[in-house]
């Protein structure tokens, strides 16, 4: 499964993507988050693995992140490794004047077992979710940056 999803951030570029990049930001924008480890490599580079476990509910979901490509601030790219399921998730950030900053996630997930089955029929919970913590980062940055 295949998809884009897009939306302008009302702050300039450089802003976007350091509050983007600094991991400490997650714990304030990426609803139920309960813990992100680094495990190998240099933080913030390519190569870089972190696990990270994320609560939906009352299903938690433990998935490792590894940085693919850093060509910031043009773009940072993600594989993220779960049960069932691969995202390759490439983060996208254009400059919409001297104050916007148009942020495109493009996602292809890989899925397997139960999670294939999901993916099957219900391939707008996925977009939904990814639509929901972009906007939560832009509230986040756009709050942030004026306090």
């Amino acid at each position: 499964m295949k998809y884009s999803t897009e939306l302008i951030i009302d702050l300039p570029r450089e802003k976007v993507v350091e509050l983007f990049n600094n991991e400490e930001n997650l714990f304030k924008w990426l609803k139920g988050l309960e813990s992100f480890d680094h495990i190998s490599g240099n933080k913030g580079e390519a190569g870089a693995v972190s696990k990270m476990v994320v609560k939906s509910g009352k299903r938690e979901m433990e998935m490792k992140e590894t940085i693919m490509k850093v060509n910031l601030p043009e773009g940072i790219n993600f594989l993220y490794e779960g049960k069932g399921v691969q995202n390759w998730n490439d983060h996208i950030f254009t400059n919409e004047g001297e104050s916007k900053t148009k942020w495109t996630q493009n996602n292809v997930f890989k899925m397997k077992g139960i999670m294939k089955i999901f993916g099957f029929f219900m391939p707008g919970m996925f977009k939904k979710q990814t639509a929901k913590h972009m906007n939560d980062f832009k509230e986040f940055a756009e709050k942030e940056a004026k306090a």
